[in-house]
């Protein structure tokens, strides 16, 4: 199946400033990706090029089978939120939509039936009357993906889609991108801080950093590559807890273990690299060679922000 995004070599500076590497991606189509990086990773740069506001100075791309030599027919097959979207203040939530509907070549009727299904999906079904000028910023936000999704595309680009929204919002937002990967085929490309959004609705990540991709996987992949020494708890018999952290500490498996305030109580914390499966696996067979009851035991799983901040603290030659 041909790619949603195609990109080699692709690259663009700002003066002397690189922004952008030699860039090689490929997207499958239908899929969530999340898009990641610390502020100046190169992210918005890439949507940009990507949805042909800038010109790279070097490389091809291609967007839902659009080749980059094409803006018009990218743009046609694209739905963008922007990191920062304006508005006029002065007209309707209803009339943005409409007039961006119109834009697309839909007709009048067209045009309202497609603002009036996008104000729902959104959750603005009972606002699209409302000046745009009184909508709060997560009204705003949820009225620039309405936008987003005007022409149906066959890719969405998504710069902070919850920023502003409470969590009743976040997750109807996330919910949204998964309806539109699962049930319409569109391609997502998420771009967020907020790590747990990716968690929770991203089939892949990738991790920019100083304009070159360090990082792309899924998102157990990308998170299993995190330094942090995984952390767990085990609660025991209160007369089995001293022996229990004497296990902990025999094990090459554990790097350190000790009794919390609770009486049937002990944290430990596994070695660098140790595989949080592996290491439940030996603590447990140990508590049990040793006669030490377990009445509940937790390992944490990896982190994805544990991993990013590891990766992007590395440093990429320039």
């Amino acid at each position: 199946m041909q790619p949603a995004i195609s990109c080699h070599g692709l690259s663009k500076s700002y003066g002397a400033r690189p922004a952008v590497l030699g860039l090689d991606l490929e997207v499958a189509a239908g899929s969530v990706v999340g898009f990641l990086g610390p502020n100046g990773a190169g992210k918005t740069t890439v949507i940009r090029l990507l949805t042909t506001i800038l010109a790279p100075d070097a490389g091809t791309f291609a967007v839902a089978g659009v080749p980059g030599t094409d803006p018009a027919g990218i743009r046609r097959r694209v739905g963008v939120l922007p990191e920062s979207a304006g508005y006029p203040p002065n007209q309707t939530g209803a009339e943005v939509l409409r007039l961006h509907a119109r834009l697309f070549g839909q007709s009048r009727a067209q045009a309202t039936r497609t603002a009036r299904a996008l104000l729902d999906q959104v959750g603005l079904g009972g606002r699209g009357g409302q000046l745009v000028g009184g909508y709060s910023r997560g009204m705003r936000q949820r009225l620039g993906i309405a936008r987003a999704l005007v022409n149906s595309p066959a890719v969405i680009f998504l710069d902070e889609p919850t920023l502003g929204l409470d969590p009743a919002g976040q997750r109807q937002v996330l919910a949204l991108v998964s309806t539109l990967s699962r049930e319409h085929g569109a391609t997502v490309l998420l771009c967020t801080h907020l790590l747990t959004e990716v968690e929770n609705a991203c089939d892949r990540v990738v991790v920019l950093n100083r304009g070159r991709v360090v990082a792309d996987g899924s998102v157990h992949e990308v998170a299993q590559t995190a330094a942090a020494p995984r952390e767990g708890r085990v609660r025991v018999p209160p007369g089995h807890r001293d022996a229990a952290v004497h296990t902990f500490l025999t094990l090459h498996q554990v790097q350190s273990a000790a009794a919390t305030e609770a009486r049937d109580e002990v944290r430990f914390a596994l070695r660098e690299g140790v595989r949080p499966e592996d290491g439940a696996a030996a603590v447990l067979a140990a508590l049990s060679a040793a006669g030490i009851p377990v009445l509940s035991f937790e390992v944490e799983r990896a982190r994805l922000a544990d991993a990013f901040l590891a990766i992007t603290a590395e440093a990429v030659p320039a």
